[in-house]
């Protein structure tokens, strides 16, 4: 026994030598002997500056590739070593210490067969050789997993079946299937993704789900955890909108662990299955581990604060119409010109002084020329309903442009359902945008099941809701029942609980979608 601790130490302390002999920070395509899978497995590795100059100890964060990629692909599309060293030099993150395996195809998992034992691999033979080999901290508190795809479902079940020794996950547009998408897969596509690694290929229907398919997928595993399993997770999923089957099996899995009372943060952007995307992603997602790390509440997305200028007094008008009055924002050139302006109407319980902050936002966009100059008309309660009947008024008092393609409506809260149905029923839109909206299942899926959707084509429609708002099934179901139908949209879930702040924080981007919706 001491003759093989001794072979053991010399091992190690050879392998180490030959990592850290040329002082090498950043090392490509390394190489672990693995006596489980019988085979090497190579990682990449990027290593803190100052890593050779002092003797700390840093946390570690596995970095995992999705299905075809390597152990090379953080490195080369994702800017990994580049974004975490701007992050540590912003002072927003600590130094870290990355690893990035090799995957394989295998999902991160072990094989139904028991012949590529991948998962046992990780965190049998890779982790502890990590530590032995790095100057690593060497407890589940200070080590992550994130990953992209294939890695993101890696991320995800590594911290499910191992919250041992990974102390949070970052899964990155999750590779994962509701039982329907697994049981209604083409056969081929089954056969390469899944049947290999979770049941006999060639399996067809319900037969799919095996009770290893079971056993590995975070669907069951999330369902069956207890109280004391779940408050041991600590997750931040980040999907973009424009994922196609993603695009259902994460809205579910976010419903899924709101609906277990499971805490995890999840974000919603502009985007879809490219690096790009994922490089967007890492600076939020590495602020998330870090408060992990340091066992603190995670601070919040990073934002970018801008005051607004205050309105000039001739730009807000309240005027009557059929009895109602009707608070309208015209641009600051208004009176100094002839010109027709495209338009915003607003269904929402807004306060006077909270129309101002929204007119501040446009306001300030006009004039940096992010956004066309357009005028704002906010409706009093109930107007939506009537809509129809009240723009030819509206259009004829202000300088409006006529014709829908230079009008938009947007729903708030509750007056969320009517707009969609006033765009469903009643007139239509060049754009329609819902923002932190009171949505039902059931009403939707009313409102939309009879919906002729080539009548939508030529409505841009723009969804915002909050990740920890009351109405996530509702506004969840929106978007997977548009992408179902084919009807294009934008959606977005951001952090928070909703309310007018939260809106006006997200304003930029929607007066943004609309002034592009407006020049299409």
């Amino acid at each position: 026994m001491k003759l093989k601790t001794i072979l053991l130490s010399y091992l190690l302390f050879t392998i180490y030598q030959s990592f850290a002999g040329d002082d090498l920070r950043i090392m490509e395509s390394s190489t672990m002997r693995s006596r489980i899978l019988n085979q090497d497995v190579h990682f990449s590795v990027c290593l803190p500056s100052g890593y050779y100059q002092t003797a700390q100890s840093y946390p570690v964060v596995y970095l995992l590739h999705g299905l075809g990629d390597d152990e090379t692909s953080w490195l080369e599309y994702g800017r990994i070593s580049q974004i975490a060293d701007e992050e540590v030099a912003k002072g927003e993150i600590h130094p870290m210490i990355y690893i990035m395996p090799e995957g394989f195809r295998t999902y991160y998992v072990n094989d139904y067969k028991g012949t590529f034992l991948y998962q046992d691999m990780f965190v049998n033979e890779l982790v502890p050789f990590v530590d032995s080999v790095f100057r690593t901290i060497r407890n589940k508190q200070h080590r992550a997993v994130m990953g992209y795809s294939m890695g993101g479902f890696g991320a995800l079940i590594l911290h499910l079946k191992h919250p041992d020794v990974f102390g949070v996950a970052v899964p990155l547009s999750t590779s994962i299937r509701t039982d329907e998408q697994y049981i209604t897969e083409d056969i081929s596509g089954w056969d390469e993704q899944w049947g290999r690694l979770f049941g006999a290929p060639g399996l067809r229907g319900a037969d799919r789900l095996t009770d290893y398919y079971k056993g590995n997928n975070p669907f069951y595993i999330l369902n069956q955890l207890s109280q004391d399993e779940i408050s041991d997770l600590h997750l931040f999923l980040d999907n973009g909108d424009k994922e196609h089957t993603l695009c259902r099996s994460n809205e579910e899995l976010h419903i899924l662990m709101r609906n277990k009372n499971i805490h995890h943060e999840y974000r919603v952007r502009n985007g879809g299955h490219s690096f790009t995307y994922w490089c967007s992603a890492l600076p939020n997602a590495l602020r998330f581990i870090d408060d992990e790390f340091e066992e603190k509440p995670y601070r919040r997305d990073r934002t970018i604060s801008a005051e607004t200028k205050k309105l000039n007094s001739n730009q807000l008008i309240t005027s009557t119409i059929n009895n109602q009055p009707y608070l309208t924002v015209v641009p600051v050139e208004y009176d100094q010109t002839n010109r027709l302006y495209p338009v915003i109407y607003f269904a929402g319980d807004f306060t006077t002084s909270q129309c101002q902050s929204i007119a501040e936002v446009v306001n300030d966009q006009i004039e940096t020329a992010k956004v066309c100059p357009m005028i704002l008309v906010f409706l009093p309660d109930n107007a939506v309903d009537q809509i129809k009947n009240t723009i030819p008024l509206l259009e004829d008092k202000w300088r409006i442009r006529e014709g829908f393609r230079m009008r938009a409506l947007v729903g708030y809260q509750s007056e969320g359902l009517k707009a969609l149905d006033a765009v469903i029923n009643q007139v239509q839109f060049r754009m329609f945008a819902i923002l932190d909206g009171f949505i039902t299942q059931d009403i939707i899926m009313d409102l939309l099941i009879n919906m002729n959707a080539k009548s939508m084509e030529r409505t841009s429609i723009f969804i915002e809701a909050p990740d920890k708002g009351k109405f996530y099934q509702g506004n969840g179901n929106l978007h997977m029942m548009l992408r179902d139908m084919n009807i294009k949209h934008e959606y977005r879930v951001k952090e928070g609980f909703g309310g007018f702040e939260w809106t006006l924080a997200g304003l930029e981007e929607v007066f943004e979608f609309a002034s592009t919706s407006f020049h299409k």
